[in-house]
């Protein structure tokens, strides 16, 4: 056995403690998830009534050496308690392990869910304790297949895509304890959004959760991870985001993400109050629509603001996704939800008297003439100007939203922070793996629409030279 001991902050020593039928330990690198989650998954199967558990990996090589095998890994922790059966023994024919209690010998099974063919042969039945290392990375079918089997699940995560489908389905269900709530960075919180499962715990732990690390090894480990990039983001902070191939690359919710306050500081005062030295000068709406129902296609709004000072601010979205709405949206809903949207921005911000449409929805478009020539309307629907190839739109945003803190370099675009279907596409929208210099189809609406709303006014956007404001 190892010479090193398992060390407990308090916080691992309350999950340890904590009773729930789901738990999710998500967070930065070499914070203690699998060490000490390991431990609890075994004392869980000794507690079962059931005989038969399984532990996954993405193989059975990766579960030795990063779990079974490891210091302060199963072997090293029960020592004799255990037994790894790795070409199976007796009755089972698989890899397990043989955890003996006093009430009587339980089974873990050791499932690669990387090989669909081998984890389907692995599934029948009913099982009390599942453990999945790395969920972010498992098969999606192997985690429904397996959680609908067990009485118990323990997954662990760092963080990654957002949009995968293990988030939505299973992680964002789950919600931190109250008295370990402000431990979890307030960009994950925001995406803990789906209805939440009875009990299900969502645990965050980083570096300083980890009582066993050393300083030194702490410190190298940051040293060692270069600031600014995806890695840094995803190991070293623990977000969620694509660790690569990002378009917007240098976006970053501490510089480019304000509150709905900060931007009212530009609404221009009115009657005898003196004028603000920066004001919004300009407002612009815009939209992408997509009316599929067998695909996440989405109806993407948004509201901009541009300053007499070169600042663009996403200022409102509204979203509409066909695929998940009971009604479908047809061009007319659209047409009055627009409407609404523009009237209610009109109120708060300001009246943007052009909206831009992706011109290649005339159905929209026509609509929208049928609408005025019956009611009036004191908005311009325009089609929108494409002309602008993607690749100079996505470098001219790149442009306005770099910034370097040592230099005093700030950006001149930002959003606000109740937008985020917005930040999420700018958090996740890549490039393509296939095609050079080509940005993906997808992850895009909101990226569009606003892209339709600035491209009108993209002289109007700068950066403003420090000392002349």
């Amino acid at each position: 056995m190892s010479s090193e001991r398992l060390v407990l902050s308090d916080k691992y020593k309350a999950f340890l403690q904590c009773d729930a039928p789901a738990e999710f330990l998500e967070g930065t690198t070499a914070a203690g998830k699998t060490t000490v989650g390991l431990f609890k998954f075994i004392l869980k199967v000794a507690e079962s009534h059931k005989k038969l558990h399984i532990l996954a990996a993405d193989d059975t090589g990766a579960a030795e050496k990063n779990i079974i095998q490891k210091d302060l890994g199963i072997l090293d922790d029960f020592g004799p308690l255990v037994e790894y059966k790795g070409n199976g023994s007796g009755e089972y024919k698989m890899p397990h392990i043989l955890l003996h209690t006093c009430g009587g010998d339980k089974i873990i099974f050791v499932v690669g869910y990387g090989n669909k063919r081998k984890w389907k042969d692995a599934l029948g039945g009913q099982y009390g304790c599942l453990y999945i290392d790395e969920v972010n990375t498992a098969d999606i079918d192997f985690v429904r297949e397996a959680s609908m089997r067990c009485d118990y699940l323990m997954a662990t995560l760092n963080p990654d895509d957002p949009t995968l489908p293990v988030y939505k389905e299973y992680i964002n269900c789950s919600r931190p304890l109250p008295e370990w709530e402000q431990g979890t960075p307030q960009e994950i919180k925001n995406e803990l959004k789906e209805e939440p499962k009875p009990g299900w715990v969502h645990w965050f732990f980083s570096f300083d959760d980890n009582a066993g690390i050393p300083e030194e090894k702490k410190r190298q480990i940051i040293q060692n991870t270069p600031k600014g990039t995806k890695i840094w983001k995803n190991k070293i902070m623990g977000l969620r985001g694509k660790a690569t191939s990002l378009v917007f690359s240098n976006f970053d919710r501490r510089h480019h993400v304000k509150a709905k306050e900060w931007a009212k500081q530009f609404i221009q005062s009115t009657g005898n109050q003196p004028k603000k030295p920066e004001f919004f000068m300009y407002f612009s709406a815009a939209v992408d629509t997509a009316y599929s129902q067998k695909s996440p296609d989405t109806i993407a709004m948004s509201f901009l603001g541009i300053t007499n000072k070169g600042k663009c601010i996403v200022l409102d979205e509204k979203v509409y996704n066909n695929a998940e709405i009971g009604v479908p949206l047809a061009p007319s809903d659209t047409v009055q939800n627009l409407i609404d949207f523009l009237d209610r921005n009109r109120k708060e911000w300001g009246l943007a008297r052009n909206a831009f449409l992706d011109n290649a929805d005339q159905a929209t478009m026509q609509e929208w003439n049928k609408y005025k020539r019956r009611n009036g309307c004191v908005y311009t629907l325009n089609d929108a100007w494409k002309k602008m190839e993607i690749i100079d739109r996505i470098n001219a945003q790149l442009g306005w939203m770099a910034y370097d803190e040592q230099a005093g370099i700030e950006p001149c675009f930002f959003v606000l922070d109740h937008c985020t279907n917005y930040i999420g596409e700018l958090e996740t929208y890549s490039w393509q793996e296939e095609k050079d210099n080509t940005p993906e189809d997808g992850h895009d609406h909101m990226v569009n629409s606003v892209q339709y709303g600035w491209i009108p006014y993209q002289d109007k956007i700068y950066r403003a030279k420090r000392g002349k404001e």
